[in-house]
């Protein structure tokens, strides 16, 4: 009777003991996956990803973010099919290249951009308002920014009649973008030099044909590349003696000459929310896609004068920043 009741005890004992890892499982199970695709190096917006994700509730550790970081571009498929066979809840896929990337993978599952460049015109979704689908999020509207900054760029050099532009064929979104630049150029009377580059490898040899092409200035199209790559981007620019016009804060901070874009932290943020929507049973079809609505100005005084360029005062006047 005594070996009877011990071995009973131990029984119940171990039972138990399993009760927390059974626990712990059923938790496991229930625990949201964020999955995450992005470009090494670029980790712009990050950050403010994460917190206000944190302050939604979302920590890391008890809301698993399943970072994936690509090497290069063609190296996203791969990466965003891992993600859609680890079963996660939404996919966060930053801009029109990551998106395009899981899309391909899957129609099911949500997907939140929150930097796309026309995600009406490359079809990704139905419409800004009604975005159908399984995709939504934020959109910076490259075709009127890119215009925008090559206006610019003819202020900051009234003088220059023929811009280089450096654009990524691996980037979705940019044949929609030099045709907006295209049309600007013939409002501002400046010819244009198209330059691809797909990969870091790739820059010095655009510059070295902007240079042979007598181009007085350039101007760079978004895309991962730029922002993932932005410290050897500034440094060819100043080593080839050409001002540039960059689409991100964070390359001027690197050593461009002055920027013109959408306030990437704040689109993170908003796109953070989105996230959250969908997480808590919000259809991605049901939230329209909403445009920036935060632009900066940055110039790099530094950088102005290691050119020898004279900022006019005017465009100084217009600067959200100026690094001197």
């Amino acid at each position: 009777m005594l070996n009877m009741r011990r071995r009973e005890f131990i029984t119940v004992l171990g039972g138990a003991a399993a009760w927390p890892l059974a626990a712990h499982a059923q938790q496991r199970v229930n625990i949201p996956r964020i999955g995450f695709l992005g470009l090494a190096g670029e980790f712009s917006g990050v950050e403010a990803l994460r917190l206000r994700l944190r302050d939604l509730g979302h920590i890391e550790g008890a809301n698993v973010i399943e970072w994936r970081w690509a090497e290069k571009v063609d190296q996203l498929p791969e990466l965003a099919g891992e993600l859609v066979r680890m079963n996660v809840n939404v996919i966060f896929a930053p801009s029109s290249t990551f998106v395009e990337a899981a899309r391909q993978v899957t129609t099911t599952i949500p997907i939140v951009f929150a930097v796309h460049a026309d995600p009406v015109g490359l079809g990704h979704v139905a419409s800004l308002a009604r975005p159908g689908g399984n995709i939504t999020g934020l959109s910076m509207l490259l075709t009127e920014l890119s215009a925008k900054e090559l206006e610019m760029m003819k202020e900051a050099i009234p003088h220059v009649r023929r811009i280089g532009v450096l654009w990524n064929p691996t980037t979705p979104s940019h044949l929609r973008a030099l045709k907006a630049i295209e049309t600007g150029a013939e409002r501002l009377g400046v010819e244009l030099r198209m330059v691809p580059m797909r990969t870091r490898e790739d820059f010095d040899d655009a510059f070295s044909t902007m240079t042979r092409q007598a181009v007085g200035g350039f101007l760079v199209v978004a895309s991962p590349l730029i922002v993932a790559e932005r410290v050897a981007l500034a440094g060819v620019a100043v080593k080839y003696r050409l001002p540039g016009m960059f689409p991100f804060k964070e390359n001027v901070e690197s050593g461009g000459l002055m920027s013109y874009g959408a306030d990437r932290d704040d689109l993170y943020r908003r796109a953070a929310t989105y996230v959250d929507k969908i997480l808590k049973g919000v259809k991605p079809a049901d939230l329209p896609v909403e445009q920036a609505s935060k632009y900066q100005l940055v110039v790099n005084l530094k950088t102005a004068t290691a050119l020898g360029l004279e900022v006019p005062p005017t465009l100084l006047a217009r600067a959200d920043e100026v690094i001197e």
